[in-house]
Order: structure tokens, then C-alpha cells, then sequence
């Protein structure tokens, strides 16, 4: 593959300060609505570093999403603030002791971090309560907006901000949570401009390596030597200025696909284009899923793998055995990020339903990834085999074929767009485009070698 030419786009502080504004206007919206003034403050506390352990090694710093989304600091130890009256924006910078000069580096002044982020105000941390006070107490105490609410993919709650002298103050812990979750969620021309790059960048990465696999951990590492015959499933994804990417790929190690990979291949290719198609505002996501489901049924009963009515095995949620987790989840600064379950919206309970990430309609301006996958689990497999029901439906002689193969996901990252989607990722996903690829052809590949072209919604459609 020839050296890259991707450059890396600039990071207008213009961004954040758009992310500020929409979130001032969702506020006084949301004020509004329940007859309250537009007064107050949000304020948010910026990661800290972490040591290991107990030890002075430093961990490598990332700022909390959040605060990221708001203020683009990438410094640790900040605080942040906004009036909702006026819209100006302040940062609190930790008041760095004498000698961090000498092992750190350069301290910079206050006015720097004003500069560079395009704030109104900074200050000192240890000048919190005192500015705060000063500058927006003429009716009395501020109120602080302070962000306090559960992260539906984690199941943890984020970190009001707290500095010495809170007590002085009012406080609201229930208004800026879902407010500023629902902004992050549709992303800006910006926003988008950087997840492109991600993905830009994760899309050659993909190309190039075929070492890197998903899923080890301390207690099952990616320690396995691949074999001719194997299939390579990698998940991997770059981030830009926090903001991310989220791209599978899966390919045999050889570079041929053998007729099993072939079949498992093919049918999560199908659930990937068929979604894709289908993407548009007002969508259901969990349709989405549904449909991806199906159609790998579908081919599995065409490859008599499986038998008996389609229909029959949706009733009997038999998609959730070959494809346990979620269709894709909402992508930006966070990999999973969050808004995918806002007020009111409850996961479901079913089988591979209750592994959705979102069941929200599809709106304009939203990164979401399409990620079906097929897989062959002992575990699933054997819960399925002992249900007299359920069992019926599978050609075991055929399945104890595919018993060793491991599985198939490919995950490309979608913006939607007014009339459907476009596809943010660019690797090979046709069998002969990626047999093609790994036999030493470049990428994109030539024209003249293609049997594609562009369509609309993100895929490509024979010629």
C-alpha cells in the first residue's frame, strides 16, 4: 500500500464554542418549558490525572467526554462554566506550583488557555467560589447546573463538579444530564469533520494490518498464532481530538475465503447493506436490528445450516444465538456514546433485544455504527440444543461443521443524512474486493478492476 496522504484536518476551538451555544439554547428550551428563568451556571469538573497503583507512574491523560464536548481542554485539573443569561463561558486552570517548571515544563498563564480556547473568562480553580460569586450573584446565589445522570451503556453515573465553598451555592442535579446527553447526540458539519478523519485513518489502518484482534483481555489475551484456514476479525478505531471511530473487519488469514467463510461471510454482508439501504430519519433501530437478524437466518436457512419458516425463528428470537449483542451504537466522542436510551425510552428484555444499545428513530445529524455478526457459541449453542422447541430449527450435522469457525462482524460507521445515510468508512467488503486487496492490489481499487460503482446510502451497486 503507498504511504498516505492524509493530512490532519485543523480543530477550530469554533467547534466547542458552537457545542456551548447549542447547549445554552437547549436550556433556556428546557427552562422554558417548566416556566423557570434563564439564570444560572453550568458547571462542569474536567478529568484528573491517574497514577498506577500506588505507584508515581502516570497514566496517559484523556479529558472527560463531557467536558471534552464543551471545552475542548485537554489539560487536566479544569473546570468550566457557563452563564445561560449570556452565554459566556469561563475556564477555572489549577494553580500549578513553582517546580512544575522544572520537571514539566513551561507554566502557562491564564491568558494562554484564554487564547487557545476561545473562552470569555479564566481563572484560577482555587478562584471558583469567589468569581462565581462576584460575577453572577446580583440576584442572590447562583444556581449551578451540575451534570449528574447514569450512562446507559455503562450503567455508571457521571461526577457532579465539586470545589471548596459548593455549599455556599444552589444546586441542580437533574436538568443539564439529558439536555446535554441529547445535544451530544446529533453532531455538527465540525463534529463530523474530525469522525471522517477517524475514520479516514482507521479505514487505511485496517488495510494494512492484519496482527491486530478485539476482544483480548488480561484473562484471555489475544495470544492465539493464526492458522492457514483461520478467519482474522479486527475492531479497531482511531480518535482525532476525542473524537472516534469504530470499524470491523474480518478476513481469512491466507487471503482466500474457503466455502464455510464464504457462507458466514456473505450472509453478515447482506444484514450490513440490507440496514444500510434501509437508513433514514424516523427509522426505528430496533427494526434495523431486527432486519439484520433475518437476513442472516435467512442465509443460513438458504445454506441449510438451518430449517423451517424464517418467520417462525424471529418468533422464537433465534437471531439472538448467532448475533448475542446490538446492532451498532451512537459513536462520537465517546465509542459508545451516550444518549441511546434519553427519558422514557426503556430497554427491551428479549433475547439479543436487551443487548440494543438504542431503540431511538434515526434522526438527522446522528454517527451510529452498522455492525451485524455471525458466530458459532458453544454456550448458545448448547442452551439452544436442549430446547425441544427451539432446537428443531437446526440442521446440528450441518452446525457441527461450523462448530470451530469462530465468527464474522463487519462494522462501518454511519452519518444519517436527510434522505438516508453516507457511509463514513472506506475498506473492502466484497469477497473478491478484499481476496484483491490482500493479494497486493491497492486501495481504492482501480477502476478498471471494479465492477461497483457509488450509490446512495453508503453502499456500492453493480454496474
Amino acid at each position: 500500500m503507498a504511504p498516505s496522504s492524509l493530512a490532519p484536518p485543523a480543530v477550530p476551538m469554533e467547534l466547542h464554542a458552537g457545542n456551548r451555544h447549542r447547549l445554552v439554547a437547549a436550556l433556556r428550551d428546557r427552562l422554558s418549558a417548566s416556566a423557570r428563568p434563564h439564570r444560572g451556571l453550568v458547571l462542569l469538573q474536567g478529568g484528573e490525572e491517574q497514577t498506577r497503583y500506588c505507584t508515581d507512574h502516570l497514566e496517559l491523560f484523556r479529558q472527560e467526554s463531557y467536558f471534552s464536548y464543551l471545552f475542548g481542554v485537554r489539560e487536566p485539573g479544569f473546570y468550566g462554566a457557563i452563564d445561560i443569561a449570556s452565554g459566556k463561558s469561563i475556564l477555572f486552570a489549577p494553580r500549578l506550583p513553582s517546580d512544575y517548571a522544572v520537571w514539566m515544563g513551561e507554566i502557562k498563564p491564564l491568558s494562554y488557555f484564554k487564547d487557545t480556547y476561545k473562552v470569555d473568562m479564566v481563572f484560577y480553580v482555587d478562584e471558583i467560589a469567589q468569581v462565581l460569586q462576584d460575577c453572577f450573584g446580583d440576584d442572590g446565589k447562583p444556581l449551578l447546573f451540575l451534570l449528574y445522570g447514569k450512562n446507559t451503556d455503562s450503567g455508571n453515573y457521571s461526577k457532579p463538579a465539586s470545589f471548596e465553598g459548593i455549599k455556599k451555592f444552589d444546586t441542580d442535579l437533574s436538568i443539564l444530564h439529558p439536555v446535554l446527553t441529547e445535544c451530544r447526540v446529533i453532531k455538527s458539519d465540525m463534529e463530523l469533520a474530525l469522525i471522517q478523519y477517524a475514520n479516514d485513518v482507521s479505514s487505511e489502518a485496517h488495510i494494512e494490518n492484519s496482527a491486530v484482534l478485539h476482544y483480548g483481555h488480561a484473562a484471555a489475551p489475544n495470544d492465539r498464532i493464526l492458522n492457514d484456514g483461520d478467519m482474522a476479525l479486527m475492531d479497531m478505531g482511531a480518535e482525532y481530538h476525542f473524537y472516534g471511530s469504530d470499524i470491523t473487519c474480518s478476513y481469512p488469514i491466507n487471503g482466500k475465503f474457503n466455502k464455510k467463510q464464504i457462507v458466514i461471510y456473505n450472509a453478515v454482508l447482506k444484514a450490513h447493506n440490507d440496514v444500510i439501504s434501509h437508513m433514514r430519519p424516523g427509522v426505528n433501530w430496533m427494526d434495523m436490528h431486527k432486519l439484520a437478524e433475518r437476513a442472516i437466518l435467512e442465509s443460513l436457512e438458504k445454506e441449510q445450516i438451518l430449517r423451517g419458516d424464517v418467520d417462525d425463528m424471529m418468533a422464537r428470537r433465534l437471531g439472538a444465538i448467532f448475533m448475542p449483542h446490538g446492532l451498532g451504537h451512537l459513536l462520537g466522542i465517546d465509542t459508545h456514546d451516550p444518549g441511546g436510551y434519553p427519558e422514557g425510552l426503556e430497554k427491551p428484555k428479549e433475547p439479543g433485544l436487551s443487548s440494543l444499545r438504542t431503540t431511538r428513530e434515526l434522526k438527522e445529524g446522528m454517527v451510529i455504527t452498522v455492525e451485524p455478526g455471525c458466530y458459532f457459541i458453544d454456550a448458545l449453542l448448547t442452551q439452544v440444543r436442549d430446547d425441544p422447541v427451539s432446537s428443531k430449527f437446526f440442521n446440528w450435522e450441518e452446525v457441527e461443521k461450523y462448530k470451530s469457525f469462530g465468527g464474522v462482524r463487519i462494522e462501518s460507521d454511519l452519518y444519517v443524512t436527510a434522505q438516508g445515510c453516507r457511509n463514513l468508512t472506506n475498506c473492502p467488503r466484497e469477497i473478491w474486493e478484499i481476496e484483491a486487496v490482500m493479494a497486493g492490489a491497492p486501495w481504492p481499487l482501480p477502476a478498471s478492476s471494479s465492477s461497483a460503482t457509488p450509490a446512495e446510502n453508503g453502499m456500492s451497486k453493480a454496474s
